[in-house]
């Protein structure tokens, strides 16, 4: 299941939650450098979702804030993830 994701280095917190432009916005504390963020996204990401982190892959935009991401769970898993996504986005 990919996800889109919009990244905010170098909050005051490191934190899943809300909407931009369709895509759950993930902060982190890390300074977007040397990849930093991404890492931080990623690890936030699968932690907000009890998934371990080797579930969250990168798909795209490695250097963007707007990142994709690939989550892999067993299908039988996919509607309580996707309830997950749904309450962290405040949909």
């Amino acid at each position: 299941m990919r996800v889109s994701v919009h990244v905010r280095p170098n909050a005051s917190r490191t934190g899943v939650g809300g909407a931009h432009d369709g895509a759950l916005v993930v902060r982190v504390a890390a300074p977007a450098e040397q990849g930093r963020a991404t890492a931080a996204a990623l690890a936030a990401l699968a932690d907000a979702l009890s998934l371990p982190r080797r579930s969250v892959v990168l798909v795209s935009g490695a250097t963007s804030r707007r990142k994709v991401v690939e989550l892999a769970v067993a299908p039988a898993e996919r509607a309580a993830l996707e309830a997950r996504l749904a309450a962290l986005r405040g949909a």
